[in-house]
């Protein structure tokens, strides 16, 4: 039986997870932001589910969350960060505090989590943290970019700790799913349109989501059960793609900047210093 923490958990991946690990017999605490989501669940699996509600920008309470769930659990073995949402519009159409809150919930707030378990899973000997991206960490589609920047951004900071944290025993796995089946696409955060945007990138992908011609390839429960299955192996891979969608699309990008470094070499190393003490101006 293994112990976990799993934000974001009232809906979509989180809920998911949240229901299968408890089917099988480990213990789940459960971040929602509204307490009572997970009413149905509690009475079923009793105290083997703890429920508890924070807010991804309350950096303050969500430490003493996690203080918390760490004390009554005695050990969390896996933390899942997985609380989230999209902020969907060209980048000029964002009001300043749309920016704000995105950058704040999925970039900020995940940092701030996996902060407030690392010094806990340090204590207890190690641990694993998993980080809910997107392949929109690793691509970009035209009117995600606030979204785009903070899946970047989380996974740049993962790479570092987890350089930092390898030699206590604590380790890290991104997931990156395409387009997945789950609320995502509903609860987006959307901006005013501007009509200036109307026949560009922007508004094409405006409305193939409008329309439903957004392909939705991944399986939400088949996606989740992945997340569990890299979670139970010894060694994981760092990064987790999940979904044809994705794999085909990171692989595209992938291969494109291996080729455009490529051809960058020649103008890559005349950068460098020149140290040879021949080459060195004389005065």
């Amino acid at each position: 039986m293994k112990t976990w923490l799993i934000s974001g958990a009232s809906s979509g991946l989180g809920r998911l997870m949240t229901e299968r690990l408890l089917a099988r017999g480990d213990r789940t605490v459960a971040t929602v932001r509204r307490a009572g989501v997970l009413g149905d669940l509690q009475r079923q699996y009793g105290d083997r589910l703890a429920v508890a509600s924070f807010d991804l920008t309350d950096t303050v309470g969500m430490r003493a969350t996690v203080d918390d769930a760490f004390r009554r659990m005695g050990r969390i073995d896996v933390v899942v960060s997985n609380a989230g949402y999209g902020l969907f519009g060209a980048a000029e159409e964002f009001t300043d505090a749309q920016i704000e809150h995105q950058i704040a919930t999925n970039l900020a707030g995940s940092i701030q989590l996996i902060r407030a378990a690392l010094p806990h899973l340090r204590r207890q000997g190690g641990g694993r943290i998993v980080q809910v991206s997107s392949e929109g960490g690793q691509i970009a589609y035209p009117n995600f970019s606030v979204y785009h920047a903070t899946k970047w951004g989380i996974e740049g900071f993962i790479e570092s700790v987890a350089q930092e944290v390898a030699p206590f025993g604590i380790d890290f796995i991104i997931a990156e799913p395409g387009p997945t089946g789950t609320n995502f696409g509903t609860s987006l955060v959307r901006a005013k349109p501007m009509d200036v945007y109307d026949a560009t990138p922007a508004g094409e992908v405006r409305r193939a989501i409008g329309s439903g011609r957004f392909a939705i390839k991944g399986d939400a429960q088949s996606t989740a059960n992945a997340i569990i299955a890299a979670a139970d192996e010894a060694h994981p891979a760092l990064r987790l793609t999940l979904g044809s969608a994705a794999y085909n699309s990171i692989s595209r990008a992938l291969a494109q900047r291996l080729a455009a470094i490529g051809a960058q070499r020649e103008v890559a190393f005349s950068a460098d210093r020149d140290d040879n003490p021949l080459n060195r101006p004389r005065h």
